[in-house]
């Protein structure tokens, strides 16, 4: 998946984030399978624990079964089609989540080739904000970063200027 793009900043500012809310000794359900991000959590001293890749917009049941006191969803929703079920469903009281945010300048992600690979959301912040408060979330602190390309051109250089990820920790 990241072969030759590791996201270092994203993960370096999820962390920062995830670290100010969340204490070590509160049990997570990171929303998505095993990845890179759920093994830094790890390292850093959190016990978290994965959903198995089944479809959230339609099987809730690791998300009803799961007794964790927190829940992360980091870049998943904007793969849902209807993210609110899910959101709906979380027994914990605590929720940090990340989306990439939709720039005007730049279409939907689409994989050819991997149909779990694809955006069908990119929310501005306001619709995000309205989503979790709609599915019972009230939001305690957000911040945004940029991601700027090593590239040239028009949409690269409007990537220094334009937040492109929005991240949330929210309670009930």
């Amino acid at each position: 998946m990241y072969e030759n793009n590791f996201p270092n900043k994203r993960y370096k500012h999820t962390l920062a984030f995830l670290q100010k809310h969340i204490g070590t000794s509160e049990s997570i359900l990171d929303l998505g399978v095993e990845n890179p991000f759920s093994e830094i959590m790890k390292a850093s001293g959190y016990h978290v624990e994965n959903t198995k890749g089944e479809d959230l917009d339609v099987d809730f049941e690791a998300v009803s079964r799961s007794d964790a006191s927190v829940v992360t969803a980091f870049e998943i929703f904007e793969h849902m089609v209807a993210p609110y079920n899910v959101l709906k469903e979380i027994k914990a009281n605590k929720l940090v989540a990340s989306i990439p945010m939709r720039l005007w300048f730049s279409p939907a992600y689409r994989s050819k080739t991997d149909l779990w690979d694809r955006h069908y959301h990119e929310f501005e912040d306001w619709q995000f904000d309205w989503l979790l408060e709609k599915a019972g979330w009230t939001i305690k602190d957000s911040a945004k970063w940029t991601n700027p390309a090593k590239k040239i051109g028009i949409r690269p250089l409007l990537r220094y200027f334009t937040n492109r990820y929005y991240i949330v920790y929210a309670e009930r």
